[in-house]
């Protein structure tokens, strides 16, 4: 009811404006500069965070490109019967055994006749790699007949001299601690002005195992010992993780057991790495007495680390499956295991297979486990099972990294490059399997 008194109208002086409006107006303002502001401070961290990796990644392709090539020297050789084989037997023990180093550093003595001082002679030989002993080994090995004749040969020089080749180094008799000497620098100009120092593509370093000559290592061995690392834990992670995946998401009963299992993944998934390498130097080294250094503890080692993380992103594709593909699976007939696996699980497949090659990727860049169950042991020979000992790509690196020689750097930069080439081919191959076997409903 009305008690028979209007309300007095919300009248406004002319030009003035209403609080309410502009108590808004203001706020809006504020929101929008708000919003303007964090749009900068996100574009300002991904223009920060591309820049750095560039940076990141020009400085590693700039230091490892020149160890992608290596210098050589032409090298004329006369290969004696009397040096390599007097008896004329041409027995292979004996071929093998012969003193190929006198023959080359004959060969550059020829060259340089004026070079008579036994100190001058040292310096003169110690600019040969060691590395032409065994190509000419090889060479005489594979064909006996070039005994007794003389050949051109390309004999890697040593790595300071090639170091100085690219011009990363100088010569200098006034410098304390220069590695190249006024001599040396004059013998290299002299055979350069002959047309007898050659630069060639570095294909040792894809051949070659470790050394303790820079200008001779390669990163075939650590290649051949990632190989069979991650086949051991490719075969032991896979189907452990897809497994469990399969049986918490999809049989296993929710009570507190089995959410006690998923928090323990859950949290395994974020332990450091050092503590899987401590588990196998304990576990698998000390209790049950496997090889040192050997890929089949690395593989196992490696497998404990990924597979939290395939556990994970199993679960994950198998819960992006709709439940109308098992409902209708189930009204048609089928059991329980047969819906998993005739209708669930080739829909999930493609999630799984991207976590099992992400956690693949994560594992063959692992350093510090693999460093606790001793990879790091200096290896020569190539691998040729899982129970040989050797070594994998990242700690290769570490190795090389680690040492004072700048041809170490360059290499270990260039197997950098070669590591980060397969984590890309990985990462590719997860979004190619993805679309692959990726289906509609």
């Amino acid at each position: 009811m009305s008690n028979g008194v209007e309300p007095m109208p919300n009248r406004l002086p002319a030009g003035a404006q209403n609080p309410v409006s502009a108590a808004v107006t203001a706020s809006l303002k504020r929101r929008y500069a708000a919003e303007r502001r964090f749009r900068l401070y996100g574009l300002l961290a991904v223009v920060f965070a591309a820049l750095s990796l560039a940076a990141l990644v020009f400085t590693i392709v700039q230091t490892g490109l020149p160890a992608f090539s290596t210098t050589m020297v032409r090298l004329p050789v006369t290969i004696s019967s009397e040096a390599i084989d007097p008896a004329g037997t041409r027995d292979p023990q004996t071929l093998s055994g012969a003193d190929y180093q006198k023959v080359v550093r004959d060969a550059l003595a020829e060259l340089f006749p004026d070079v008579t001082g036994r100190s001058q002679r040292r310096d003169l030989f110690s600019m040969l790699s060691p590395g032409g002993a065994y190509e000419l080994r090889n060479r005489v090995m594979a064909d006996p007949a070039v005994i007794g004749s003389r050949i051109e040969m390309l004999i890697p020089v040593a790595d300071d001299i090639d170091q100085y080749a690219k011009g990363h180094i100088e010569a200098s008799s006034k410098g304390i601690e220069t590695r190249i000497t006024d001599d040396q620098a004059q013998w290299f100009a002299r055979l350069k002005d002959r047309g007898m120092i050659e630069s060639v593509f570095n294909t040792r370093l894809f051949t070659a195992a470790d050394s303790r000559s820079p200008e001779l290592a390669g990163i075939w061995g650590a290649l051949v010992g990632s190989f069979w690392t991650m086949a051991v834990t490719l075969v032991l992670s896979f189907p452990l993780a897809v497994g469990a995946a399969i049986y918490l998401e999809e049989f296993a009963p929710k009570n507190r057991w089995t959410q006690l299992i998923e928090v323990n993944i859950n949290n395994l998934a974020a332990v450091p790495s050092i503590v899987f390498g401590l588990l196998g130097l304990a576990v698998f080294l000390n209790f049950f007495g496997l090889p040192r250094s050997a890929p089949l503890v690395g593989g196992m080692v490696l497998a404990l680390i990924t597979l939290p993380t395939i556990i994970i992103a199993s679960r994950a594709a198998l819960k992006a499956v709709p439940p109308s593909i098992r409902e209708a699976a189930l009204g048609v007939g089928a059991s329980p295991i047969q819906t998993v696996f005739h209708h669930v699980v080739p829909l999930a497949l493609p999630g799984m297979l991207t976590g099992t090659i992400i956690g693949m990727a994560q594992a063959l860049g692992e350093t510090a486990p693999l460093l606790m169950i001793g990879m790091v042991a200096f290896i020569v020979d190539i691998p040729s099972g899982p129970l040989d000992p050797a070594t994998v790509m990242p700690v290769q690196i570490y190795l090389w990294s680690d040492s004072p020689e700048r041809a170490f750097v360059e290499r270990a930069s260039a197997a950098i490059i070669v590591l980060l080439g397969f984590l890309i081919v990985m990462n590719v191959l997860a979004v190619v399997l993805r679309k692959r076997f990726e289906r509609k409903w």
